[in-house]
Order: structure tokens, then sequence, then C-alpha cells
């Protein structure tokens, strides 16, 4: 029997996504977006299903939210102001988003008859702050964030906290604590924490996935708060070179689109994802620079990629979800690689429309003296 369902941010680069599935699947889905302009611009999205039902709302204003939240089956809460940068100075706005339009939820839950059975909502691999390594004499360790001073001496990698050697990045499970170090950690911590706290207290089945470095078509090309991805190929349409920070040699874990629906859909059927956190990620990690050089490469134009050896206050060194437990659980499996992932994504990106915003966000970090 088919559902109701509602996807907060149904309208943006995941939430999209995941809306075409239900739909292909048989559902009934209601949208609930804010058409953001930092991300849409001033158009709707010519990818817009139509046969969604689609309200333009913001999670902020209760009353509307409302509505549509008490209506709903399962909620898939995908709705979130994204951009670590841009959250250290914008800090309200993140706040009033993500953790108080996530508080808008679940108060209207609580304190109304609702249909609603499961509720899955959007976390980040950023609420883990720096990741987890391995060090020769004393095993696993979680280094603090590296020093300015470290890092203003180019000595890019972590080292052990106990016997200062150099330390080796591994993967980090989920129960690893999360030291957040940004605004923007902070508020997907919260969206998680509430979350699973409120369907515990409410038995209410509820999930929280971490997503890592998320990628493919539909990822706003104009946003400078963006994914690594978007933001080199935005550069590279422009005819500007990519810019990377550090040295280039910064790792991420990079996960396609559909392999994050793939998750969503499965925490929404299985009964064994109630009430946990799950990393979903690609299951390996590249380093920024091979990101930046695989696209310009792929663009076959003369873009020479800038490795500038400055630094932003905040960012993390190498971060690699451990998706061992997603994979038991649940039985998620990434089926896309990354050089399949990327092809789609180039494909796509040569049509859409780009602007380049990336320096007037690089002044601006650097004005607030972040970067």
């Amino acid at each position: 029997m088919s559902k109701k369902i509602l996807v907060t941010g149904g309208a943006g680069f995941i939430g999209s996504f995941l809306v075409d599935e239900l739909i292909r699947r048989g559902e009934h889905v209601t949208v609930y977006d804010n058409l953001e302009p930092q991300v849409h611009g001033t158009k709707k999205p010519d990818y817009l299903n139509a046969r969604a039902k689609y309200v333009w709302g913001d999670v902020r204003d209760y009353e509307a939210f409302k509505a549509v939240v008490l209506e709903a089956d399962v909620i898939f809460h995908e709705a979130a102001m994204v951009g670590v940068g841009q959250s250290q100075y914008q800090i309200r706005r993140y706040v009033d988003a993500n953790t108080m339009g996530t508080a808008n939820l679940l108060d209207i839950l609580a304190n109304n008859k609702h249909h609603c059975k499961k509720l899955v909502v959007a976390g980040s691999m950023s609420s883990y702050g720096e990741g987890l390594y391995r060090c020769e004499r004393d095993g696993l360790v979680r280094p603090a964030l590296r020093p300015e001073s470290q890092m203003a001496n180019g000595d890019w990698e972590l080292h052990c906290p106990h016997c200062a050697r150099h330390v080796k990045p591994v993967a980090i499970p989920e129960s690893s604590v999360q030291n957040v170090s940004s605004i923007y950690a902070i508020t997907k911590k919260d969206q998680e924490e509430m979350v699973l706290t409120f369907g515990k207290t409410y038995d209410l089945p509820t999930v929280a996935l971490r997503y890592f470095n998320v990628f493919g078509p539909r990822q706003s090309l104009s946003n400078p708060y963006t994914g690594v991805c978007a933001i080199f190929t935005s550069r590279i349409k422009a005819g500007q070179s990519p810019v990377v920070y550090e040295d280039g040699n910064q790792s991420r874990d990079f996960v396609s689109v559909h392999d994050i629906v793939q998750a969503n859909i499965l925490s929404m059927e299985k009964s064994e994802a109630d009430g946990e956190a799950f990393n979903v990620g690609g299951g390996h990690a590249m380093s920024i620079r091979e990101v930046a050089e695989t696209l310009a490469e792929l663009y076959e134009r003369p873009s020479r990629v800038l490795i500038t050896k400055r630094f932003r206050k905040g960012d993390v060194r190498h971060c690699l979800g451990d998706i061992t437990k997603i994979r038991s659980r649940l039985g998620y499996e990434p089926a896309v690689s990354f050089a399949d992932g990327m092809r789609e994504f180039l494909a796509w990106s040569k049509k859409a429309e780009a602007v380049d915003n990336f320096e007037e966000a690089s002044r601006e970090l650097a004005g607030r003296g972040l970067a």
C-alpha cells in the first residue's frame, strides 16, 4: 500500500533524487522546500518531478510546516543550510534553519495527533571533526584540530597526541566521539541527536544518516559553500583554475547521490535501522588534489590546479567513513564508483548553469580571519 511521504528540502540536490526514487516505487510524495536562493538562484529547478506535490515554505514557519508534517506517514528531513565556512559567521541563520527548523518538526509531532511511523534525518560527517588515525606506537588515536602555528609551517599532517609521531588516517566508525569544529557541524549534530532522542522518548522509529562527501548531478554550481566537486567545476567552466587549500593531499570519502538515496530507502524499509546512526560513504578516500585534477582532465580544458598552501580555520585533514555497520545491518553497498559518478556529473554539468562565486567567498572568509 502506498505511503504518504514528506521530503523536506525535496527540491534540492539530494532530496530531488530521493523524491524520484520514492515516486518510482509508487509512493505519494510531498515536497516542502523554501527554494533557497543561494542554492537555486531565482528560478525553480527544471528537474522537479511532476508527480510530486510541492509546497513552497520554510521549516522556520511553524504553521505552514505543521500542515504538511501532520499528513505524512514517513518523513525524510533533508532541509538544511549547508556550508562550513559560511556557518562560522552566519551563525543565527544556520542555527535557525538547521537546529530550530528541526525543533519545529519535533515540536509539531510531540504536540499534535499525527500519522508518522518513521523519521529519517540527514546528518553529516562534519560532526566527527577530525578523523580517526593510527599511530605506530600508540594505536588508534583522535588528534585535535591542527594548530594554526603547525599549518603556517607547512606541516599539514596529524601528529599523535601521545608521542608526536605522524599518524595515518583510518576509517572512522559511528561509535567515535563527535568532535565538532564548526557551527554547521554543531547544527547537524543537533539535528541527529534531537531526532534520535525524540524517537526513543515517543517510541517513534527514527534514523540518522551521516552523509560523507556527496557528489552528483543537480548539485548547485553557483553556491561557493557547497561540495568541492561543484566548486571546482564552476571554476573550470569559467576558465579559472580550481583552487585547492593546503598541499592538496587532504582526503575525503566521496559518495554518489544515488548511494545516498539507497541508504535512505533501506532506512525506511528496514526495522534494523530504527534508533541508530549510520555512516553513508563510498568506502574509500580520495585526495582533494586528485578530485581537482580529475575534473580538469575530464573537461579537457587547460585548467591548472592551483595548490595555494593556504589554510582555513576548522578544516580537518582526513575523514573516511567506516561503512561496516550500514553494510551489515541494512545491506547497503556503494553501487556507483567515483569514476562512473564523475562521468555522470560531467555530462550533466556541461549543460548546467554555473556562476563562479569562489573568489567572493574566499575574500569573505579571509576578511573575517577564517582563511
